[in-house]
């Protein structure tokens, strides 16, 4: 058995077999398919550990969120998951993504204060708590030259300094910004 499984599913569930994939909520990067689905996730998984879920609400996140004129798509989905994150740390619990690599967050609800992030794998990927810088950065673009669509996953200290596409067209300067024209997608 591994930590994640004793860390994300309760005694009974793993006593039945119950894998992590059957605890996972799956989420769009723009957001929940309806209203309130997040909070229901998480408000469950914090009953399964059998503790009462107070204040696991993201309605006023949301609401606040709609207020926002600066709000752009995809911004809600962050704001959710950093109210609900400090929410599940005065529970003593720990919100965590799974790194799958794909533009949708993989949610866990871990019953502990801390994750070790250097530790938690599931399906040789990593497990890392919410809000804690990942292993790596996906940076995706389309070419401005070609409309070829670039993406690049980097380790934290690597840039992107003075990379251009394939079809000749300058995409970042020397400094790891993206050059006058060129437009990071997400």
């Amino acid at each position: 058995m591994t930590e994640l499984e004793e860390l994300v599913l309760t005694p009974d569930e793993r006593a039945r077999g119950v894998g992590v994939d059957r605890v996972v909520f799956t989420m769009d990067w723009s957001g929940e398919d309806r209203p309130g689905q997040l909070a229901e996730f998480v408000a469950g998984r914090v009953r399964a550990f059998g503790i009462e879920p107070a204040d696991v609400d993201t309605t006023a996140v949301r609401h606040a969120a709609e207020a926002d004129p600066t709000l752009r798509r995809g911004d809600l989905p962050a704001r959710q998951l950093d109210h609900l994150s400090g929410v599940l740390a005065g529970l003593g619990c720990t919100l965590a993504l799974w790194d799958t690599g794909t533009d949708s967050y993989e949610i866990l609800v871990a019953r502990t204060a801390e994750l070790d992030p250097s530790e938690l794998t599931h399906e040789d990927l990593p497990v890392r708590a919410w809000g804690s810088e990942p292993e790596s950065t996906l940076v995706s673009l389309t070419c401005p030259g070609c409309s070829r669509m670039l993406v690049w996953e980097l380790p934290p200290a690597e840039t992107l300094a003075d990379e251009h596409c394939d079809c000749g067209t300058p995409l970042f300067d020397a400094t790891g910004n993206p050059v006058p024209g060129v437009t990071l997608d997400g």
